[in-house]
């Protein structure tokens, strides 16, 4: 295998103002959050998703969505993208997806001005009715590290700075 990425927390400063955007709290309850983030991993040697987990509980209705801050960030070598997807079973059981379909993020996302933070905003698509329900330190998300090429005629030098559509601004 290669190794060509490695996970760590965006700061908490970063943290506590995306939480408290999209959830309020006061700053020690966000910090207790942030304190107990559990960074990325493969849940065995055979996986090639790193589960993302769930920073909170939270409940998922029919139809409804949540965009969850998780407070990791992902430094990755250049050649390399990360792409984001729900896990497997929340998918199959529920239809958990992900609002954008992929996550991608890139390599230079991670010296972006918002410290590369890695959102995930999900929707519970169930046409059953059913709840989805995911508890603090769950898997609810994965992330695959994928190569990747360019064309011989790319001379592409701009430089990233911002996340969600900041390339095509």
């Amino acid at each position: 295998m290669k190794r060509m990425a490695e996970f760590s927390k965006v700061s908490f400063e970063n943290f506590c103002s995306s939480w408290a955007d999209d959830f309020g709290g006061t700053a020690e309850e966000i910090k207790e959050i942030y304190e107990d983030i559990r960074l990325p991993r493969r849940a065995t040697s055979g996986s090639a998703g790193y589960d993302i987990f769930s920073p909170v509980d939270f409940t998922l209705e029919p139809g409804k969505t949540i965009k969850i801050p998780t407070g990791i960030r992902c430094e990755i070598d250049e050649g390399w993208v990360l792409k984001i997807y729900p896990r497997s079973g929340l998918g199959f059981k529920f239809r958990l997806q992900l609002n954008n379909t992929v996550g991608v993020i890139d390599s230079d996302y991670f010296f972006s001005d918002n410290e590369g933070h890695i959102f995930i905003k999900i929707t519970n698509d169930s046409n059953e009715g059913k709840v989805v329900e995911v508890k603090k330190g769950q898997g609810f998300a994965q992330g695959i590290f994928v190569e990747y090429g360019i064309t011989y005629d790319d001379d592409v030098t701009d430089i990233r700075n911002g996340g969600f559509g900041s390339t095509t601004k």
